[in-house]
């Protein structure tokens, strides 16, 4: 190794377990086996935990913006027409539920989003 490395970063490598940091630290083995697990797991899956987590929050904002009642989902500039005739047909009650309908994509979302923003519903 050429600098410094945390314990942590070691384990964040594909190769390496937590059996192999006991090599730098011996107190290691002391742990229940299903703390160093739990270590493992938590350490090795941080950034993917962290993305799903931010990607929830993204939904649950799109949870929030409802579109107006009556709104004219033909009437939005960008949409294929395919998707304006989903969104027409099953009338979904928010960005949210608009976003789970097979086919509408996220450029859709998108769109769906500045043409809500431009009639001042965001």
């Amino acid at each position: 190794m050429k600098k410094d490395t945390s314990l942590q970063e070691l384990l964040k490598r594909p190769e390496i377990h937590f059996r192999h940091l006991a090599t730098f630290d011996q107190e290691l083995n002391r742990l229940p086996g299903d703390v160093r697990e739990q270590v493992e797991i938590q350490v090795k899956y941080d950034g993917y935990i962290k993305r799903q987590l931010e990607q929830i929050e993204r939904f649950k904002k799109l949870e929030d913006v409802s579109f107006p009642k009556g709104f004219d989902f033909n009437s939005v500039v960008g949409l294929s027409t395919e998707v304006m005739q989903k969104l027409s047909r099953i009338r979904p009650f928010s960005l949210g539920q608009a976003s789970r309908i097979s086919g509408v994509t996220p450029a859709a979302i998108s769109i769906l989003m500045v043409n809500l923003k431009k009639q001042g519903h965001l």
